[in-house]
């Protein structure tokens, strides 16, 4: 069970449940309604308590976190799942490729990571993705287990408190070796999945480096400020320098990899329950490996 709980302080008594969750535990609005029609959702000392009962100091509020959690509506299919760290509130794993971390509706019947979770978690698992991963990206990806969790990492994000690496193989060596990309990122007219450079799209930063290069290749480390879709691949084409294997920015060629050449090499976040930092990183993937020897 996933769980919080506060003992009441002297400056925090007479204060309801309600105002409690909301202002020292950050529960949202909906979360502490859905908690409320619960059984087992909020307790007090160990009995179960309603959100406008007046809390007096030394009371112990606990909150089950999963009972207000909606299972996620995908079909438990078993996979292998290269889980690097896992605690009651989150999971971070080596995502493999390629695979879509949720169902697609351009191919409803395709396995996603969603599926292969929903088994691993059970049943009654309800299923959040912090930092989603193109369905041809490999790496590390955090999955909180309940709305709260999700929420807290989300603010992470882009904060500083939730960093990402990612190494790429790109087409050609980016000028200059090292430096940002700052382009807006919108919708590629007439395309459902396509992105474009766009200065009137959504601000899009990315920090690279130059790390080495193989040929007509070269190895980049990529750092993303923000999130939007797709952002490395059309940033890194925007140079000139699109990832190689990239069907959609650049040319596709599976004599040399059959996925745009991404992976998610670290993640480092502050646990949303215990404030550490917490720190992973995963190896190259072998077909990344085996690019970069040719």
């Amino acid at each position: 069970m996933a769980g919080l709980e506060l003992v009441v302080t002297a400056q925090q008594g007479g204060r309801t449940v309600r105002s409690l969750l909301k202002r020292e535990l950050g529960l949202s609005t909906a979360r502490v309604n859905r908690l409320k029609r619960t059984e087992t959702g909020l307790t007090v000392n160990g009995a179960r308590v309603f959100t406008n009962a007046v809390l007096q100091e030394g009371d112990r509020l606990a909150v089950d976190l999963d009972a207000a959690e909606r299972p996620s509506a995908v079909e438990p299919i078993p996979m292998e799942l290269p889980i690097c760290y896992e605690d009651d509130s989150l999971l971070i794993l080596d995502k493999p490729a390629p695979l879509a971390v949720i169902p697609s509706s351009l191919a409803p019947q395709e396995p996603s990571l969603a599926c292969g979770l929903a088994y691993y978690l059970g049943p009654t698992a309800a299923i959040h993705p912090v930092n989603r991963l193109d369905r041809g990206t490999t790496g590390l990806m955090a999955v909180a287990k309940n709305g709260w969790v999700h929420d807290r990492l989300r603010r992470q994000l882009h904060s500083g408190a939730f960093s990402r690496q990612y190494l790429a193989v790109c087409v050609g060596v980016p000028q200059p070796p090292a430096g940002t990309v700052d382009r807006p990122i919108g919708r590629a007219p007439g395309s459902a999945v396509k992105r474009q450079v766009d200065p009137a799209g959504q601000p899009a930063v990315t920090d690279y480096r130059v790390l080495e290069t193989s040929g007509a290749l070269s190895l980049v480390e990529l750092a993303p400020r923000t999130g939007r879709t797709h952002q490395l691949r059309v940033h890194m084409a925007s140079l000139g320098c699109p990832l190689a294997g990239d069907w959609l920015y650049g040319v596709e060629d599976r004599l040399l990899i059959a996925r745009p050449a991404l992976h998610a090499r670290s993640l480092a976040l502050l646990h949303p329950v215990t404030g550490r930092p917490l720190s992973l990183s995963a190896p190259l993937p072998a077909d990344m490996k085996k690019l970069l020897e040719r």
